[in-house]
């Protein structure tokens, strides 16, 4: 990144770091920029940067992203090849555990779908389907050692089911009526996990309410 005159300006290379964006994707938005709204580029050196400040409000704005309970974002194209700072955004961590595991890979960790020599290191991308099957794999142990470090802030495994069964009970009376497959449909969609599992925790739901 440059420093000019007090404004930071990034090239898409920074970018791709600091939004955790593909070049791809990245390319794709300024392209339809009309329709987008992406800010203008400037020319620094006979390449394009863009305003730092700028850009993160446009980004913030566009971007904001659906949770599932355990922090996962769930949104977006399941095949685009993300960048360790994108993974580390899919997975609710900071960047620097995604490089933590490059070296020393947790459990069920996959193997990148490309990857791209850089002057010091090696950026290995992934796709969002791929960390998405790899938090819902129990081996793979998100939540414990294996994944997301546990901690204050951190929910543990009761607190999750019960948070669940709160958001189940609350969707059943929200939509009376509706089949349990229809409200289990609309959890997922909203927070994430299996229809299957949605499922089970409104049966658990339903329990809860008639004690």
């Amino acid at each position: 990144m440059k420093t000019i005159e007090g404004r930071t300006w990034a090239s898409r290379e920074d970018l791709i770091e600091h939004s955790g964006y593909s070049r791809d994707t990245l390319s794709k938005l300024w392209r339809d920029r009309k329709a987008t709204g992406h800010p203008d580029a400037r020319d620094i050196g006979g390449v394009m940067h863009w305003d730092v400040q700028v850009w993160d409000a446009w980004f913030a704005q566009r971007c904001e992203r659906p949770r599932d309970l355990s922090g996962v974002d769930r949104s977006g194209d399941p095949d685009e090849p993300l960048p360790p700072a994108g993974q580390a955004r899919v997975l609710g961590v900071d960047p620097a555990r995604i490089t933590q595991y490059g070296k020393t890979p947790p459990p069920e960790w996959p193997d990148p779908v490309h990857t791209e020599q850089l002057t010091t290191r090696t950026r290995e991308y992934r796709t969002r389907a791929q960390l998405w099957k790899w938090v819902d794999d129990p081996a793979a142990g998100f939540g414990t050692k294996g994944g997301r470090p546990s901690g204050p802030g951190t929910k543990t495994g009761q607190e999750k089911a019960a948070a669940r069964v709160r958001l189940a009970a609350e969707a059943l009376a929200a939509m009376p009526g509706r089949k349990v497959g229809e409200v289990a449909a609309a959890l997922a969609e909203r927070h994430g996990q299996s229809v299957d599992t949605w499922k089970r925790v409104i049966t658990e739901a339903r329990k809860q309410a008639q004690k």
